[in-house]
């Protein structure tokens, strides 16, 4: 069987950054991937279910609430790791024009204040599953580390 192109990245040299991961078409259209690195793989821990489900639901609010990039939101969700998040765009994009769109992502989680939207057992299969200081811990990291200086070496995927 072929191996999948994303287990081929060297995930010892990998930076936090925002890649892309792939592009598939569908129909006419073509659907961007992002691998949106948080953490550094097997160098530092990984994120904890808590942290990762409560900036999974803020940053689904931020992102299918946002003026240009809403309607084009396929899915954004954890990767089975817990280093980081996949992003999927409709439309043909590269890594440096989401820099913004995530900027502001992770200053609304970072910033964020009050119950986290969706985190009931009404609206939630896991809502007690949250952890929002950590959350907004990781989110001020990833902007101090990562998204206020990016440059190549975190937007494009280490050969």
């Amino acid at each position: 069987m072929k191996q999948i192109a994303s287990f081929t990245i060297d995930h010892l040299r990998l930076l936090p950054g925002i890649y892309v991961s792939r592009k598939d078409t569908v129909g006419n259209e073509i659907i961007t991937t992002f691998d949106i690195r948080v953490t550094r793989p097997n160098y530092e821990p990984v994120m904890n279910t808590a942290e990762i489900h409560t900036i999974e639901h803020l940053a689904a609010t931020y992102l299918r609430n946002h003026e240009d990039f809403g309607n084009k939101i396929i899915y954004f969700g954890p990767m089975g790791c817990r280093t980081g998040f996949y992003l999927l765009l409709a439309g043909d994009y590269e890594s440096k024009d989401v820099v913004a769109l995530l900027t502001g992502m992770f200053e609304f989680i970072r910033d964020f204040e009050g119950e986290v939207p969706g985190a009931a057992a009404f609206n939630c299969g896991n809502y007690l599953d949250m952890n929002l200081p950590m959350a907004k811990y990781i989110a001020n990291r990833y902007l101090e580390e990562v998204l206020n200086s990016i440059d190549d070496s975190r937007l494009i995927y280490p050969n």
